[in-house]
C-alpha cells in the first residue's frame, strides 16, 4: 500500500465489512500494520443511511452489536423498513423471525441487505455471511432486496466517485470472485483476483465471472499495477 501511494495513484478500500464501524475497522487494519485512515473506506453502513435518510425510512436493524453506532442519527421508531447486515451471533431464530414479522406486516416489503455474500473466511475457517439470511427472507416475504454494498453498482460507482476517477481507470483487487471481481467489471472496472482468503481452486472454473488477471497475493497484484504505469 505504501508503494501505491508513493506511486500517486488514488486508493480506496471497498469492504463489505458490517461487524463493525469505519473506525473499528481501520483500527483493526492498523494493528495490522496497514496504512489505512477512514476517510479511505466505503463501506455499506453509511450508504444505508444516506439511503435511508433520502427515502424517509425507518429501520428495524438485523445487525451484529458493533455496527449499531453507525445508524446513531437515523430514525429507528416505528419501522418501516428491515436492515439487514452480517449478524454473526445476532442471527438467532427469534431475531430472524422478528425480522420476517416486520416485512410480513407491511403493504409493500422493503429489504435493505448490506451486502448479499453466501460466506467469508476467518481464523477459524469458513462462515456464513449476511447473504444466506437475506435469500430466507426474500423467500419467506417474497420480497427482493436491495443490496448496498459489492456487488451493486451504485456501490462501486459511489467509490469511484469519492476517488474522482472513471471505471475504465480503476482496478479492483479482491478475494470474492462474484462481489469483488463480478461487481467490479460488471461497473466497468478491470479485477484481480488474489488466491488469498477466500478463495477457493473452484472460482477458477465460475460459469459467469472471468477476472482480468488471477495472482498469489497483494504485493503480486501491485508488482503489475505499477508495472503498467
Amino acid at each position: 500500500l505504501h508503494r501505491i501511494k508513493a506511486s500517486g495513484l488514488k486508493l480506496r478500500f471497498c469492504t463489505n465489512e458490517t461487524q463493525a464501524t469505519r473506525e473499528k475497522f481501520v483500527k483493526k487494519l492498523k494493528g495490522l500494520g496497514f496504512d489505512i485512515s477512514v476517510a479511505e473506506v466505503t463501506a455499506p453502513a453509511p450508504a444505508a443511511c444516506r439511503m435511508l435518510k433520502e427515502r424517509s425510512l425507518r429501520p428495524h436493524l438485523l445487525v451484529h452489536n458493533d455496527l449499531v453506532p453507525e445508524f446513531a442519527e437515523i430514525d429507528k421508531t416505528n419501522p418501516n423498513c428491515v436492515v439487514i447486515g452480517d449478524a454473526a451471533e445476532n442471527f438467532t431464530y427469534a431475531n430472524l423471525n422478528e425480522a420476517f414479522r416486520v416485512l410480513i406486516g407491511m403493504e409493500k416489503p422493503v429489504l435493505i441487505s448490506l451486502g448479499r455474500g453466501r460466506y467469508y473466511k476467518e481464523t477459524d475457517g469458513l462462515k456464513l455471511d449476511v447473504g444466506a439470511y437475506m435469500k430466507a427472507l426474500e423467500y419467506a416475504c417474497c420480497v427482493q432486496a436491495e443490496v448496498v454494498g459489492k456487488p451493486s453498482k451504485m456501490f462501486f460507482e459511489s467509490a469511484l466517485a469519492e476517488m474522482g476517477v472513471p471505471p475504465e481507470q480503476a482496478i479492483m483487487i479482491g478475494d470474492d470472485i462474484e462481489s469483488d471481481v463480478g461487481g467490479a467489471q460488471r461497473c466497468g472496472m478491470r479485477a484481480l483476483q488474489v488466491r488469498t482468503g477466500k478463495y477457493r481452486p473452484c472460482d477458477e472454473n465460475h460459469p459467469h465471472v472471468k477476472p482480468d488477471a488471477y495472482v498469489n497475493n497483494l504485493a503480486e497484484a501491485v508488482d503489475i499495477i505499477l508495472q503498467q504505469l
